[in-house]
Parts: structure tokens; sequence; C-alpha cells
């Protein structure tokens, strides 16, 4: 029927929110009661805020600005917490170096804490050794992220980080419309093709009513050590330009420094010095 050839043509980018309409056959995020059933954490949590970390496209530093802002946020007394969507991609535990395993009880699972006491949950921490391959299908990565948000022993925290996956499809329905978000920042690098596929995640944030509060620009320049001039390898900053777009307040840009991805191998991102620089983003966060 015609009716039913023009549901099966809808794609999740086409998602407006609305699952009783929806044709997309196996969608990990349809439910039932549709977006407005919320899951919520258990009696053992207390979660001020929530904020998505999201790139339309992968290999932008998604990860790295996860970990950099739940440290500042951590170094100002914050009570920070991460939950690790990126399941087939997992690289949190690595960038805090922790090994740990989760515990559980009666009550549910007990996040691992890093040194400096930030609450992490991550598939990869109960993965016998971290290049395990995670390969499962949008309905199973759905149930999991739902028991790590719901399931999981936060305790109380100010603001939990998601750290997203690349794209706009299961996962980050599934997050969009089931959990309590906030708002979103969004993570890009210095190239027009990244700041189309930018647009993309920002538009479907609308279409799902989350407000996107902040913008990083990753890979912006390099500063030479000698000259102390600034190189702009991968191209001219597009933040300004792709935030005034698509009315984004919050702006901030993060250089091409060999020193982070070292102190993140080394698992120390805690001592990735950025200056001030995530200074906007921590403030949007704030507000949010």
């Amino acid at each position: 029927m015609a009716g039913e050839e023009e549901k099966t043509e809808q794609t999740p980018e086409d998602c407006g929110g609305s699952c009783s309409s929806c044709g997309v056959e196996g969608c990990g995020s349809r439910t039932e009661g549709g977006p407005g059933m919320d899951f919520k954490p258990n009696a053992a949590s207390n979660i001020k805020k929530v904020i998505a970390i999201v790139s339309g496209k992968g290999g932008v530093g998604k990860s790295l600005v996860t970990s950099l802002v739940a440290a500042e946020l951590a170094r100002q007394g914050k009570k920070v917490a991460i939950l690790d969507a990126d399941v087939t991609g997992p690289s949190i535990p690595k960038a805090f170096g922790t090994t740990a395993r989760p515990s559980a009880d009666e009550r549910g699972i007990n996040p691992i804490e890093t040194a400096s006491g930030i609450k992490i949950m991550s598939v990869n921490l109960m993965l016998p050794a971290d290049d395990v391959p995670v390969a499962w299908r949008g309905p199973v990565i759905t149930g999991i992220l739902q028991q790590f948000y719901a399931e999981t022993n936060w305790g109380d925290i100010d603001v939990m980080l998601i750290d997203m996956p690349p794209g706009t499809s299961d996962v980050f329905l599934t997050v969009m419309q089931m959990f309590n978000i906030d708002g979103i920042v969004t993570v890009s690098a210095p190239q027009e093709l990244v700041s189309m596929i930018v647009g993309k995640a920002v538009n479907l944030a609308h279409n799902l009513n989350v407000p996107v509060i902040g913008l990083v620009e990753n890979m912006a320049y390099y500063k030479c050590d000698e000259c102390g001039k600034e190189h702009h390898i991968f191209g001219e900053p597009q933040a300004e330009r792709v935030a005034s777009k698509y009315q984004i307040e919050a702006v901030a840009q993060l250089p091409i420094d060999p020193q982070y991805a070292a102190l993140v191998d080394a698992g120390k991102v805690n001592e990735v010095a950025i200056e001030g620089a995530l200074a906007p983003i921590l403030d949007a966060i704030e507000k949010a």
C-alpha cells in the first residue's frame, strides 16, 4: 500500500519524536509510550544535570572533550559522572587510566571512581580485555544504556556527562528521547564537511526539543613552539560561523597539541592543561 511504502522510506534522521507514526523497523528507540517514556535513575542516585557530548562524525575528539570537561568540573568542586554511551568504541576508562571493575549490590550497579572522584560506567570496564570487540545490534545497546543510566548507584551527582557515539542513529535517539537531557554540547573540527555534519546533529536535537548549549571546535589551530604563530592545519576555523548559523551561544576552541594525545594514552587526561579554553562551555553547562 502507498501509505506503508511511505513509512518504510522514513529514516532515523527524519525522526520527529513520534514513535506512534514512525515506520522504521527495528528502531532501538521505539517504545510503547513514545519519547515521553523517561528512564529515571534509581533510588540510590540524585543526578541534578545531564549533558550529552555529541558529534555528527567520528574522529573529532568528542571523548577528549568529554574527559576535559569532566576534569575541569571536578576541579571546580563539582560531583561529576560520565556515562560512556559509545558502546562499540568506548575510550573514557583509558583516558582516566582506570581498569577497575564495577561491582553490584541489592540496589544496583556501583560505578568505578577515578582518583579525582569522577564516577564512570563504561562497557570497557566489563570486558576481559580492552580490545575485545563489541558487536551488538541497536536494541541490545539500548538495553545496556538503560541499565547504565537507571540501574547504577550514581549517588549525588551535580553533572552527568554522556559521551555519545558519533552520528545520529539509535543511541542518539534513545538518549535524547528517554533520558532527562538538559542540553548537548557538540564537537567539531575546522573543516567544511565536519561543519555540515554538525548541522545534522544540531537539527535533530532541535527536532527532539533538546537545547544545544555549546560548540567545541577541536584541532582548530597549531601553535608553533618557536615562533608562537598559530597555523590552521585543517583550514580556517569554522566555529563562530557554525555557531552563528545554528544559534549556539557558547563557543570554545582547542588546539592541536601532541601532548594531549600522549597524556590521554597514558591515562592522565587530568593533567592536560587547557588554560581556560573551555570556560564558555563550563559556563553554559552551569546555566543549563
